[in-house]
């Protein structure tokens, strides 16, 4: 119950930073990773080789 209640505040937190469902999701890693649609409603590349950017940034690793 107390886990439930956790992911609950944390996702009220990320909608009042204007984060909607389907804009990111966490890893196994409990890392948060932004998804596309997230991508496309920001606009930009912001160069850090995300991994589900649509603007087909390459980092030197991913090149390789």
């Amino acid at each position: 119950m107390e886990r439930l209640e956790h992911q609950q505040q944390r996702s009220d937190r990320l909608e009042r930073l204007g984060l909607k469902p389907g804009d990111y999701y966490f890893s196994e890693e409990g890392y948060m990773v932004f998804t596309e649609q997230y991508h496309l409603k920001r606009g930009y590349c912001c160069q850090s080789g995300c991994r589900h950017c649509p603007f087909e940034f390459k980092t030197k690793n991913k090149e390789q």
